[in-house]
């Protein structure tokens, strides 16, 4: 897991200290307040109760092998909260994963056999272990007064753990004499299922018994007193509150226990955020390059913007309506939507992702002027093309010689050198961003035609084909 070196203090004096070091929001409540992460809480108390450290937790089910940027959301509200001084835990539901939620599904999911299911488990655990520690790499970069001190290492659990050994009948004669037929049977998630022409099948249905064990568990035995999540989940959530209430007498304090939800964010256009073209943004880079985070957030509207830069990025909020003023003023420069994408893919992919993402763009949307100001590297290429196969890597002795037709060929960019020639003349091929008046000329690496140290040549025809050629040493 996570490890980082947490400073001592006192639970009384944790507010007072946190006021001297941080002092744009001294209630994390309030800091998500602020940034729209707040769609409802089971009760206002839980503004009193987090002013002393406690630990909070969101659960992931390890329904695919990577995360999403739908699962950022609730991510970024658990980060806010590690930043705060409190114990953060992820929970990934290995045990629940093999049911799965039906909170905002039609159908039943397909059950997930045991291999793909370890995979899962293994791809989610090792990405949330890299969002928290780039997170707070980032962190500590943006918030003013952070002191990484008052930070816990961030607990990465499995619901596994407690549902190995535990028997139906123990389940049923604790959490099943609890539950409620009626309080489950009026739940969204069921009412809406118990409608459709599939129905709900037993399985799903207990689903938020054993959310609501697993919140009790971490209750009980980790002293969890905080569940977030999206907003999809306020009745398991709810459930696990109500089971701690019930299983814990009626001498026990009910503020002890408090769910938080997040609103699932759509875009202006009322889509579903997370999507492109109708498939997910995974925060896994061989399923989706820094370049494509980078170009999703670029594209954002900007009736979205000022509210993802204040739920994705760090940046202080004064910083923030600065620069929603700066981009009002000319907002055909994309100020705005450029400093989200660098944040936000610096946040999942660190620094060098954002240098990767950079590349890619200057070489696909740039010229040749921006390509030699950014100095980028023959690595730098590599990395930022390393999963495209629009990059062909090439022995340089096989090109010494060769025409800019004939390079068109070899990448693909071309049928033919007649066709080079034509879309030469029409001015329709371009070499590092410039155009080619004459197919026959030779690039030159000695002439400095080349760049990314002299081994990089940039192929474009048209305004979108793109091939890049890089050369290896012979």
């Amino acid at each position: 897991m996570l490890r980082r070196a947490v400073g001592g203090y006192k639970r009384g004096s944790f507010s007072q200290l946190w006021l001297h070091r941080r002092c744009i929001h001294t209630n994390v409540i309030d800091t998500l307040r602020a940034r729209h992460f707040v769609q409802a809480v089971t009760s206002e108390a839980i503004t009193k109760r987090v002013e002393t450290p406690i630990a909070v937790y969101c659960g992931v089910d390890p329904t695919a092998s990577s995360l999403h940027l739908g699962n950022m959301v609730t991510l970024m509200g658990l980060l806010h909260f590690s930043l705060a001084g409190h114990q953060a835990i992820p929970l990934v539901g290995n045990a629940t994963g093999s049911i799965g939620d039906p909170s905002g599904r039609n159908t039943e999911r397909i059950a997930l056999d045991h291999k793909e299911l370890a995979k899962n488990v293994a791809g989610i655990e090792a990405q949330l272990i890299r969002f928290f520690s780039r997170g707070t790499q980032y962190a500590l970069s943006r918030i003013p007064n952070l002191d990484p001190s008052l930070l816990k290492p961030v607990r990465v659990l499995h619901n596994a753990d407690w549902y190995t050994g535990l028997g139906v009948l123990d389940f049923l004669g604790t959490v099943g004499r609890h539950a409620r037929v009626g309080t489950m049977m009026a739940r969204d998630s069921v009412k809406s299922r118990l409608q459709s022409v599939h129905g709900i099948s037993f399985t799903e249905f207990s689903y938020q018994l054993l959310q609501a064990y697993d919140f009790w568990h971490l209750y009980h035995f980790h002293k969890c007193h905080v569940q977030i999540g999206g907003s999809d989940q306020w009745g398991n959530i709810t459930a696990g509150t109500d089971l701690i209430h019930r299983m814990h007498g009626p001498q026990s304090d009910k503020s002890e226990a408090f769910g938080l939800t997040i609103p699932l964010l759509t875009t202006a256009s009322g889509e579903k955020f997370g999507k492109s073209a109708g498939n997910a943004i995974w925060l896994d880079e061989t399923r989706t390059s820094p370049f494509d985070i980078y170009q999703f957030f670029v594209k954002t509207a900007d009736s979205d913007v000022e509210r993802f830069l204040k739920m994705f990025t760090l940046l202080p909020l004064p910083r923030i309506a600065q620069i929603i003023d700066e981009h009002a003023r000319a907002p055909h420069s994309f100020i705005a939507q450029k400093l989200l994408a660098t944040e936000v893919t610096e946040l999942i992919h660190g620094p060098q992702g954002v240098q990767q993402a950079l590349c890619a763009t200057q070489v696909l949307f740039g010229n040749r002027q921006t390509l030699e100001e950014h100095k980028f590297t023959s690595d730098d290429f590599d990395a930022a093309f390393r999963c495209d196969q629009r990059m062909v890597k090439v022995a340089s002795a096989s090109v010494v010689g060769k025409s800019v037709a004939d390079i068109a060929v070899l990448l693909g960019s071309c049928k033919s050198k007649s066709e080079a020639t034509r879309l030469a003349k029409g001015g329709g091929l371009y070499w590092n961003g410039s155009v080619v008046v004459d197919s026959k000329w030779v690039p030159s690496v000695e002439k400095g035609d080349f760049v990314g140290d002299g081994t990089v040549g940039v192929v474009r025809t048209g305004k979108t084909n793109y091939r890049l050629l890089k050369l290896l040493d012979s």
